[in-house]
């Protein structure tokens, strides 16, 4: 049996494309740019925040990037003061959380979202018993899908990669967790849809939170 969950956070444990989408376009529309669409944003987000304003900025006209710093510094202030504006949870996912805890399965968040605002979004939204470890984005050098992160966690629960799943809404996380040697999954409840999980290999794809607990029976 499996013996460590890793979960991305956006897309995955939590819908934040709301909160992602109206960030960034307050911060568009005060560099003087046009808003993007929610759908858009599901396709901007996964690889990080500077990528994910990179990808906003450019969409709206700005091809040289010449308004990508300010977009981005007020983008990243916005979530300082307020990082789970507009995020709800995806349906199931707390009994999930909590089943998975009462099989004494080991618990972790892996995310593209920098470091202190991952951490911000774990503790408002879920509180500190959940899960055990919780690492955000730090640097390019091991952003996502670099395995880093993934292996990391396993080290730390002194686990090897074939005993942990990696589950997660996007091509990045499934190459991420591919990378890393693990188990993963994909969801379809998130940001983007079956075929891309599909493309990109993923073990298996699951279409409700409670799905994965038919692997820790």
């Amino acid at each position: 049996m499996k013996k460590v969950v890793i979960f991305d956070l956006d897309g995955t444990l939590v819908d934040s494309i709301g909160s992602i989408a109206s960030a960034c376009n307050e911060a568009l529309l005060k560099n003087g740019l046009k808003e993007r669409s929610i759908n858009e944003y599901k396709y901007f987000a996964g690889d990080g925040a500077l990528e994910l304003v990179k990808r906003a900025v450019y969409a709206s006209g700005d091809t040289s990037y010449e308004k990508l710093e300010s977009v981005y510094n007020i983008y990243k202030d916005i979530f300082v003061k307020d990082c789970t504006r507009d995020v709800v949870l995806f349906e199931n996912i707390n009994n999930l959380l909590s089943e998975l805890k009462n099989k004494g399965i080991k618990l972790a968040v892996l995310s593209n979202k920098p470091h202190e605002r991952t951490l911000d979004v774990v503790d408002k939204i879920f509180g500190k018993n959940i899960f055990d470890i919780v690492i955000g984005y730090k640097d390019e050098e091991t952003k996502k899908p670099n395995p880093y992160g993934a292996l990391l966690i396993a080290k730390q629960f002194n686990v090897e990669p074939k005993d942990c799943i990696y589950v997660g809404d996007t091509d990045t996380d499934m190459q991420t967790g591919i990378n890393a040697g693990m188990y993963t999954v994909g969801v379809t409840w998130g940001f983007r849809d079956k075929q891309e999980l599909i493309n990109n290999n993923a073990s298996i794809i699951i279409d409700n939170p409670i799905d994965l607990l038919n692997y820790f029976t």
